[in-house]
C-alpha cells in the first residue's frame, strides 16, 4: 500500500539514489528531479506529498525555491537538506514555509521519522480543505431549495449583500431558514474561511447572554473561575449570526451597539477593551418597528442592524416549492432510517399543499420525518400525517374527511397500535381494548391490511 508520494531534488544523483532506497522500503513511492526547473515541472503533473530539497541546486536555491512550490501548492510539505553546521539557511526555510531541515550527515537515521511526520500533518491538511469544501456545498446559495419568485428574489439580494461587509438583518416567521441564510451569506463572503459563529438571543438570561457574547474574567461572578473567550472573538474576521436578536434586553443592546460603532467591547469584570472585526448577521421574527414604539428595542440599533434587509418568505406564500422540498426531506431521512422510500402519494401532496405551516419549513421538515418513520411501504401515504393535521384525506369509499373526523384518526390509531404489535391483530384488540370481531370489522371498514 503506497503511503503517499516524496519528490527528492538534489543535483547528486548518489544522494538521490539512496534517499530513493531508504524512503520505497518504507512504503512510500518516490520521484527525482536534479534542479529547480525539473522539479517544478514534475510538481505539475504529478501530485507530491512531501518534497526534500537540497539547498545547493544547478539553477537555484533550495531555500528560495520553497516560496515557489508553497505559493502553487500550499499543502505540500518541504524538507530542506542544509550544508553541515548551516543554521541560518534552515532558519530561513522554516521562515518561508518548510517543515523542518535536517543536516547532512545526520540525514539518514533522521529522514524517515521525518517525513512520516510530515505526512501526518498533509494528511491533515486535505481533510482539513475537504472538510471546508463540503462545508462551502452544504451552505452555499445552491443548498437554498425553491422555485418561487419570493424566494429567488430573497436569494438574489442575500447573493448581493454577500459580497460586501454590510450587517444584514434576516426578518421572516419562524422556521423560514434564517440561519441556513446566513450561513450562505458567509459562505459567500470573503471572510469565508474564518469562523461564523452562531447565537440563539432567546435562549440565555440576559446576564449569561453577555458572558456567552463577550466572554468574562475570572472571578467576574460566582462560577467564572477562569477566563473565558466570548462568541465575539471566536468570530473575529468572520462572521456573528445573532437570532432572535428582539430578545435581547435592552441594556445589552447598547452595548452591542458599542461593537458596531467601535469594534470594541469589555468582557465581563474585565475594564480593558477588547477589539474585534466582526460581520454581524441578525434574525428575528418580531416587528422590530413595534418593539421600538413599545420601548423595547432601541432605535439607533435598529438602524444600524438593518442597513440591509431581507424578508424570507413564509411557506404559506411558496406553495410551489412544498413538493421540492418535501421530496428533499423524503430522501434524507429515507436515507437515515435505512428506508427505500421513493415518492409520495398524490393525497400526501395534496394534503401538504393544503396546510397553514405555522411552523414553515421546520414544521415541513419534521412532518416528513415523521411519515417516514410511520411509513411500512415504498410511498409516504396520507395515513402517516398527523391527526392535528389541518387538511383533508381520502380514506374510505371516496369520502373527503377532515383530519379531525373521527373515523379519520380511529384509522390512523388502529394503524399505529398494529405497527406497535408488529402486525399481531390478536394483542392489537387487547390493546385498543375492543373484541378481536370488532378490530376485523374495522379492518375491513378502513382497507386497512
Amino acid at each position: 500500500m503506497n503511503k503517499g508520494k516524496i519528490l527528492i531534488i538534489d543535483d547528486e544523483e548518489k544522494l538521490r539514489n539512496l534517499f530513493g532506497r531508504i524512503i520505497k522500503s518504507e512504503g512510500f513511492d518516490v520521484a527525482e528531479a536534479g534542479d529547480c526547473r525539473s522539479a517544478m515541472k514534475l510538481l505539475e503533473q504529478v501530485e507530491i506529498d512531501v518534497v526534500i530539497c537540497d539547498v545547493k541546486l544547478p539553477d537555484g536555491n533550495g531555500v528560495e525555491l520553497i516560496n515557489r512550490i508553497k505559493s502553487s501548492q500550499p499543502l505540500i510539505e518541504i524538507i530542506l537538506l542544509t550544508a553541515y553546521g548551516n543554521i541560518p539557511d534552515g532558519v530561513q526555510a522554516i521562515k518561508n514555509g518548510a517543515f523542518d531541515y535536517i543536516t547532512k550527515g545526520d540525514d539518514n537515521e533522521k529522514i524517515i521519522p521525518l517525513i512520516y511526520r510530515a505526512i501526518e500533518k498533509v494528511e491533515l491538511a486535505k481533510r482539513v480543505n475537504q472538510l471546508e469544501k463540503q462545508l462551502g456545498v452544504k451552505y452555499s446559495f445552491d443548498k437554498i431549495l425553491g422555485k418561487s419568485r419570493s424566494i429567488f428574489q430573497a436569494i438574489e439580494l442575500a447573493q448581493k449583500v454577500a459580497q460586501t461587509d454590510t450587517t444584514v438583518l434576516l426578518t421572516g416567521d419562524t422556521g423560514t431558514g434564517k440561519e441556513l441564510f446566513a450561513q450562505a451569506i458567509h459562505q459567500g463572503s470573503k471572510r469565508h474561511k474564518q469562523n461564523f459563529v452562531a447565537i440563539n438571543c432567546s435562549a440565555f438570561s440576559k446576564d449569561l447572554l453577555e458572558s456567552e457574547m463577550f466572554g468574562h474574567k475570572a472571578g467576574a461572578f460566582t462560577g467564572a473561575v477562569k477566563d473565558q473567550k466570548g462568541l465575539f472573538e471566536e468570530a473575529n474576521n468572520g462572521t456573528i449570526f445573532l437570532d432572535e436578536i428582539g430578545e435581547m434586553a435592552l441594556d445589552l443592546q447598547a452595548k452591542l451597539l458599542r461593537v458596531i460603532e467601535s469594534g470594541e467591547f469589555l468582557k465581563v469584570g474585565e475594564s480593558k477593551t477588547t477589539k474585534v472585526d466582526v460581520r454581524i448577521i441578525a434574525a428575528t421574527n418580531r416587528n422590530l418597528q413595534k418593539e421600538i414604539d413599545a420601548g423595547h428595542f432601541r432605535q439607533d440599533l435598529f438602524y444600524r442592524i438593518s442597513v440591509f434587509q431581507i424578508q424570507l418568505p413564509a411557506l404559506r406564500e411558496r406553495v410551489a416549492d412544498i413538493e421540492l422540498l418535501a421530496n428533499h426531506f423524503l430522501q434524507l431521512f429515507s436515507a437515515k432510517t435505512n428506508k427505500r422510500i421513493v415518492k409520495i402519494s398524490k393525497e400526501f401532496l395534496e394534503a401538504l399543499k393544503q396546510h397553514t405551516w405555522n411552523g414553515n419549513i421546520r414544521e415541513l421538515k419534521n412532518v416528513i420525518e415523521r411519515s417516514v418513520i410511520l411509513s411500512e411501504t415504498n410511498e409516504l401515504l396520507v395515513e402517516s400525517l398527523p391527526t392535528e393535521f389541518h387538511t383533508t384525506t381520502s380514506i374510505n369509499n371516496g369520502k373527503q374527511l377532515s383530519a379531525f373526523d373521527l373515523a379519520s384518526a380511529e384509522k390512523i390509531h388502529i394503524q399505529k397500535v398494529l405497527n406497535y404489535t408488529n402486525g399481531n391483530k390478536t394483542e392489537t384488540a387487547k390493546l385498543l381494548n375492543i373484541a378481536l370481531t370488532t378490530l376485523y370489522r374495522k379492518l375491513e371498514d378502513y382497507k386497512i391490511s
